[in-house]
C-alpha cells in the first residue's frame, strides 16, 4: 500500500515526468489499496490530483460504525448528480455546474493503515480544464497575509478593488492568488458585521461586570477572535438559572433573531414552564453561524447551568448547530422544528405543475401518520404519485426522519413545542 508520505515525497521531488500544479497530469494517480494516515490526508491528496487534472471535488458522504468512527468516505467530482432546484423565472434558469459525472473516490476504514481506497472511478463526461483550477471552490482559500492587508485597508477606508489590486500585486500576478476578490468582499463583510463599535464593546463588558459584582447569579463569557475583537457572546441571569432547574427538560436554540445595526444573531435559550409560557434559559450574540461557534456557545451555557445538559433540544435544520449539539450534548434527543421544515415547501415545490397537491398530500403524510411503518409506506407512495425519487431536499429529510416526523418522537417528551 502507498501511504501519503509517498506522494508528498513525489510532490516535490525534481524527476522529469512529475509536473508542478499547472502541468497535465500528476505523476502519482489515486489507485485501489492505496493507504491513508487520516482522511484529511486523502482529502488533500485528492484535492491536489484534482486541481492538477483539472476537476473541482466535494466531500459527499461518510458512514459511522457503532463505536462512533467514520468507517467510509466518499470524495466526488463536484459536477456529481444534477441540480433539482427550479428558478421561478423560466427566462433565468438556476445556475449549475452539475453533470451527472460519476467520478468518485470511496474510503474504507483500515486498522493497519487508517484508511485505504476501496472504491474509485477516474472517468469523467466532462471537459476537464487544468488551468481554471484555482478557480474551483475546493481550491480557494484566504490566507493570513492577505486576510490581514485587507482587514487593514478597509478599516483605512480603501476601496476593495483598490486593496485587491495591492493584494495582487504583492502575490506577482492573478494566477498566483488562492481567491477571487469575491471572496475577499465576502470576508470584508464577516469583518464589518463582527467589529462592535469601542463603545458598545466596552458597555457590553461594563453591564456584564456590573451584574455579576452584585452577586445575583449572573453568569457571562465573552469570545474574542485573534484580533481582540468580540465574536461570541453568552450571559444568563440568577433567575434563569433557577428556572432550568424546575423546566430544563426541553430548550429550544433559535438564531433567526437579528441585531440590525451589526447583523449579528441573536440566540436565545427558550423553555416553557407550567403555565405554557416561554421563559428565558439564556443569551447569545454569534457573528459567525459555524460548528466552533455554536459548540462554544454551548459548552459555556452548559458550564452556566452546572453541566446539566437539556435531556430534549429543538432547533432549525442548521447542520453547524446539528454538529455542535453532536459535540457538546451527546445525550440529548434532538429534534427539528418542523415549522421550518414545513414552510420550505412553496420555495421547493412552488414550480412543479402539482404544488398544490404536493403541499396537501405532504402535509397529511406527516401529521396523519400514527406509526413510523404508516409513514414510510404513504411516504413513498407520494414518491411515486408525484414523481418525486430523485427530488434531492427529499431524500435528505427522509434521511432525518427520525429528527422531525412526529410519529419518530412520541417518545420524548416535547413541552408542547
Amino acid at each position: 500500500m502507498v501511504l501519503i508520505s509517498l506522494l508528498l515525497q513525489e510532490e516535490t521531488s525534481k524527476k522529469s515526468d512529475c509536473v508542478d500544479i499547472n502541468g497535465s497530469k500528476p505523476h502519482i494517480q489515486p489507485a485501489l489499496g492505496m493507504g491513508f494516515e487520516s482522511i484529511d490526508d486523502a482529502w488533500e491528496f485528492y484535492k491536489t490530483f484534482g486541481k492538477v487534472t483539472g476537476f473541482p471535488v466535494v466531500k459527499s458522504t461518510s458512514v459511522k460504525n457503532g463505536a462512533g468512527y467514520i468507517r467510509s468516505y466518499k470524495f466526488t467530482c463536484a459536477r456529481a448528480g444534477k441540480c433539482s432546484s427550479v428558478s421561478e423565472n423560466p427566462l433565468r434558469p438556476q445556475a449549475t455546474i452539475k453533470c451527472g459525472c460519476q467520478a468518485k473516490l470511496v474510503l474504507q476504514l483500515d486498522c493497519l493503515v487508517g484508511y485505504v481506497i476501496s472504491q474509485l472511478n477516474l472517468d469523467h463526461n466532462h471537459e476537464l480544464k487544468p488551468e481554471n483550477a484555482r478557480h474551483f471552490r475546493c481550491n480557494r482559500f484566504i490566507n493570513s497575509r492577505v486576510k490581514n492587508q485587507i482587514d487593514l485597508l478597509d478599516q483605512s477606508g480603501v476601496r476593495l478593488c483598490k486593496s485587491y489590486d495591492v493584494c495582487v500585486n504583492e502575490a506577482g500576478g492573478h494566477e498566483n492568488m488562492t481567491c477571487s476578490q469575491k471572496d475577499c468582499r465576502n470576508l470584508i463583510d464577516k469583518l464589518r458585521n463582527s467589529r462592535l463599535g469601542e463603545g458598545d464593546a466596552v458597555a457590553i463588558l461594563t453591564y456584564f461586570a456590573k451584574m455579576s459584582s452584585q452577586g445575583l447569579g449572573f453568569y457571562s463569557s465573552v469570545d474574542v477572535d485573534d484580533t481582540g475583537r468580540l465574536r461570541t457572546v453568552f450571559w444568563a441571569d440568577g433567575r434563569s438559572r433557577e428556572e432550568y432547574k424546575e423546566f430544563g427538560e426541553v430548550i429550544s436554540f433559535d438564531t433567526t433573531y437579528l441585531v440590525n445595526r451589526y447583523d449579528m444573531p441573536f440566540a436565545p435559550f427558550v423553555g416553557v414552564n407550567h403555565h405554557g409560557e416561554s421563559i428565558l434559559f439564556g443569551c447569545g450574540l454569534v457573528v459567525y453561524e459555524d460548528t466552533d461557534s455554536f459548540a462554544w456557545l454551548f459548552t459555556k451555557w452548559l458550564d452556566c447551568m452546572s453541566g446539566c445538559a437539556p435531556p430534549a433540544i429543538v432547533t432549525d435544520q442548521a447542520k453547524a448547530m446539528q454538529n455542535a449539539i453532536e459535540i457538546v450534548f451527546p445525550n440529548s434527543r434532538h429534534r427539528w422544528c418542523i415549522w421550518h421544515v414545513m414552510k420550505k415547501l412553496p420555495e421547493k415545490f412552488k414550480s412543479h405543475r402539482n404544488y398544490l397537491r404536493i403541499t396537501y398530500t405532504m402535509k397529511k403524510v406527516v401529521y396523519n401518520s400514527q406509526y413510523q411503518s404508516e409513514f414510510e409506506t404513504k411516504w413513498m407512495e407520494m414518491l411515486q404519485k408525484y414523481k418525486l425519487y430523485d427530488n434531492e431536499w427529499l431524500k435528505t429529510l427522509y434521511e432525518e426522519r427520525h429528527r422531525w416526523v412526529p410519529c419518530y418522537l412520541n417518545d420524548c417528551f416535547w413541552a408542547g413545542m
